[in-house]
C-alpha cells in the first residue's frame, strides 16, 4: 500500500518545486564564499579576543626550573636559613611572621648555584615600594635570587608573554599552590640522582604532594618523559594508582625492584648506542637478546655482603614464560663470550652451561653466573647474579600477595644501609640518606602519565 501513495505524494509535490525554486533562488558565488570566509575566520577573531589566559608568576617560574618546591606558611616555626639569607635577618624575621600563604624554593634550569626564593608579592605589580637586593617581580610573585647574576638570567629566561599550561604543568600547579609539594624537571632529577637517571627515563618530569604523618613523609603524584608533558592533564586521581602501601623491605636486602617488563627498566639504557654497541661486541647479546630482555618479567635485588671481596651481590630474576628457548640460546651465546674474556667456569655448575653456572677469575674470585629455577615446569624462571653464588634460590616471592600489573614498578629501598657503604649518590637530601625504609609505586595512567605514591620512613 506504501508505493501507490509515494507515487501520489511524488505526483502532488514534484508539479510545485519549480515555484518553490524561483521564489528561493540558489544564493549567488560571492553569499557563499563570504558565509565560508566567516565561518574560517571567526573562531580565529575569536581566539585573537579572548586567547588562552597567560601563565600567572608561579608557572612562569616552573617553566625555568629544575626543582621547586612549595611550603605552607608556618610563622609559629623558626625562620628558615633561605629567609634570612635572601631578605636580611631583622626583615626576614618580620615578614616570616606575617606570612600566611604558600612559599616556594627553586633551582634555575641547570640545577647549579644557589636557591631562589619565591613569596606572594603582597605590594603588588605596581608598587613604588623598593625590591630586596637581587629581587624581582614575576607575576604575582616576589622573587629573590642568591646573587646579582643569577637575577640576571631568570630576568633573561622569564616568558612574560607566556599561556597558560596544559598537560603536566596544569596538573602540578595546584599541588604546589596549596601546601606542601615539589615540581622536577630532567636537570633537577639528574642532578639528585646522578648516574641513575637512565633508570628513570619515564619519569623525567613531574610533581608530588607530600605530607608528614609520624615518622613518615608520604606523597602521592604523576610523572612522565619531556615529551609527554604537554599532552592532556591526567585526572586528580587515576583508576591505577595503587591503594594501600608496600610493606617494609627486610633486613637481609638493601634494595628491591619488581616490574612487569624489564623495558621500565633498561628503556633509556637501550636507547643509547654507548651501551648498545658493547653489549653486542662483548656479549654477544644483539638485537633479539634486548628484545627478549625488555619484555620480561623481573625481580632484582641487592643484598649485603659481610665478607669477602663485595660490599654487596647483585640478583636478577626474571620470568621466562614462553620464551625459554630464546633464553637458553641467550645464555650460550653469553657462555662463549665470557669464556673469550678468560673467566673461567667453577666445575659441577650444572650439566650444561645454558641450565647453570658459575664464573670465576683466574684468582679464583667468583664473579657471578645464572641459574634456572623450575626450567623444566610450566613457569620458569631464570636467576642471573652478580658476586657470590646466592645461598638459596627460590620462585619470584611477590611483596605484597601479588605481582606488580602490566606497566607497574616497585622500588623498596632501606637508604640509611645504602648509604652506609657509599652506595647512594652523593646529591640525594641529607633527609634521605638517614632514612631507614623508602617504597616507591608507579602505576600506568592515560596519555603517557605515570601515577607516584611512596612513602619515607626516617629513625628519630
Amino acid at each position: 500500500m506504501s508505493r501507490p501513495f509515494d507515487r501520489l505524494r511524488r505526483s502532488l509535490v514534484a508539479p510545485a518545486l519549480p515555484r518553490v525554486q524561483r521564489l528561493l533562488p540558489r544564493p549567488p558565488l560571492p553569499a557563499t564564499t563570504a558565509t565560508l570566509l566567516l565561518l574560517l575566520v571567526l573562531p580565529s577573531l575569536l581566539l585573537w579576543r579572548w586567547p588562552r589566559p597567560r601563565a600567572q608568576g608561579l608557572e612562569q617560574l616552573m617553566a625555568v626550573s629544575s626543582l621547586l618546591q612549595s611550603f605552607p606558611a608556618s610563622p609559629s616555626r623558626p625562620v628558615p636559613a633561605l629567609w634570612q639569607e635572601r631578605f636580611g635577618a631583622t626583615p626576614a624575621t618580620r615578614l616570616w611572621r606575617e606570612q600566611r600563604r604558600t612559599w616556594w624554593q627553586f633551582w634555575g634550569p641547570h640545577a647549579d648555584g644557589g636557591a631562589y626564593l619565591a613569596v606572594q608579592d603582597l605590594a603588588g605589580a605596581g608598587s613604588q615600594r623598593p625590591l630586596p637586593a637581587n629581587g624581582l617581580r614575576v607575576g604575582n610573585l616576589l622573587v629573590v635570587a642568591p646573587d646579582p647574576l643569577s637575577r640576571r638570567l631568570l630576568q633573561d629566561q622569564l616568558r612574560p608573554e607566556q599561556r597558560a599550561g596544559r598537560g603536566l604543568y596544569s596538573a602540578c600547579l595546584p599541588r604546589l599552590e596549596n601546601g606542601q609539594g615539589v615540581f622536577w624537571a630532567a636537570p633537577g632529577l639528574g642532578a639528585l640522582v646522578g648516574p641513575l637517571a637512565p633508570l628513570l627515563e619515564t619519569y623525567q618530569e613531574g610533581c608530588l604532594s607530600l605530607s608528614l604523618q609520624g615518622s613518615e613523609l608520604r606523597w602521592l603524584g604523576e610523572a612522565t618523559e619531556r615529551a609527554a608533558a604537554a599532552r592532556p592533564a591526567p585526572s586528580v586521581r587515576g583508576p591505577d594508582v595503587p591503594t594501600s602501601f608496600l610493606p617494609p623491605l627486610a633486613a637481609n636486602l638493601l634494595l628491591e625492584l619488581q616490574g612487569s617488563s624489564l623495558e621500565q627498566l633498561l628503556r633509556g639504557l637501550l636507547a643509547r648506542q654507548l651501551i648498545r654497541d658493547p653489549l653486542a661486541a662483548r656479549y654477544g647479546i644483539d638485537t633479539k637478546g634486548l628484545a627478549l630482555l625488555r619484555r620480561s618479567p623481573f625481580r632484582l635485588r641487592l643484598q649485603p655482603q659481610a665478607s669477602g671481596p663485595f660490599q654487596a651481590s647483585l640478583e636478577l630474576q626474571v620470568a621466562v614464560g614462553p620464551d625459554r628457548q630464546a633464553w637458553r640460546q641467550l645464555l650460550l651465546g653469553l657462555d662463549r663470550s665470557l669464556q673469550a674474556q678468560a673467566l673461567q667456569s667453577v666445575p659441577g655448575g650444572g650439566s650444561s652451561q645454558a641450565q647453570a653456572a658459575t664464573w670465576r677469575r683466574e684468582d679464583g674470585v667468583v664473579l657471578g653466573g645464572w641459574r634456572w629455577i623450575g626450567e623444566s615446569g610450566p613457569t620458569p624462571q631464570l636467576l642471573l647474579f652478580l658476586g657470590p653464588v646466592p645461598a638459596r634460590w627460590q620462585p619470584m616471592a611477590t611483596a605484597a600477595g601479588q605481582a606488580p600489573g602490566s606497566g607497574e614498578l616497585w622500588l623498596r629501598v632501606r637508604p640509611q644501609g645504602l648509604d652506609q657503604l657509599g652506595l647512594l649518590p652523593e646529591t640525594l637530601p641529607e633527609l634521605v640518606r638517614r632514612a631507614d625504609q623508602l617504597s616507591i609505586q608507579a602505576a600506568p595512567g592515560s596519555g603517557g602519565v605515570s601515577w607516584l605514591k611512596g612513602r619515607l620512613r626516617v629513625i628519630p
